[in-house]
């Protein structure tokens, strides 16, 4: 685990970590599925796996994550394109830039969310990655 930020919060939102998701790392519930999303960057940022497994809906969580096998990513940024919400179920259309060993990557994706007992939990989530594809298809034709 990386040190907790003294400064801005690292999802983005103009506000300090504690005000922001340092307050949801620290056990109080997101109140809505972009917040949760933010929080799950900002866990992602500073390698607090435990908190990334617990707001995993259980029918789609992993056993774990090691986020501490192989190359690490250096997070440089979250925008928030898209959200959407019916009732207890949700979606936040985001995109995520970082590097991993000096190159720069984006992840593009829409993820589900479901609120249950008041809590709202990650389900899953779509990824944009046309790059890749086209790469991986050009190398098996």
């Amino acid at each position: 685990m990386k040190q907790k930020p003294v400064g801005p919060c690292p999802c983005g939102r103009p506000l300090a970590y504690a005000a922001c998701c340092g307050r949801y790392h620290a056990e109080s519930p997101a109140p809505d599925a972009e917040s949760l999303m933010r929080s799950r960057y900002s866990a992602y940022v500073l390698g607090l796996e435990a908190y990334l497994l617990a707001t995993w809906h259980a029918s789609t969580r992993p056993a774990a994550l090691n986020l501490g096998a192989g190359a690490q990513p250096k997070w440089l940024g979250l925008q928030v394109k898209a959200r959407t919400q019916t009732g207890d179920t949700a979606s936040v259309e985001f995109v995520a830039r970082y590097k991993v060993g000096g190159r720069a990557q984006r992840l593009h994706e829409i993820s589900r969310f479901v609120r249950e007992d008041g809590c709202w939990y990650y389900v899953d989530g779509e990824v944009d990655q046309p790059a890749i594809l086209a790469k991986f298809e050009a190398e098996t034709l």
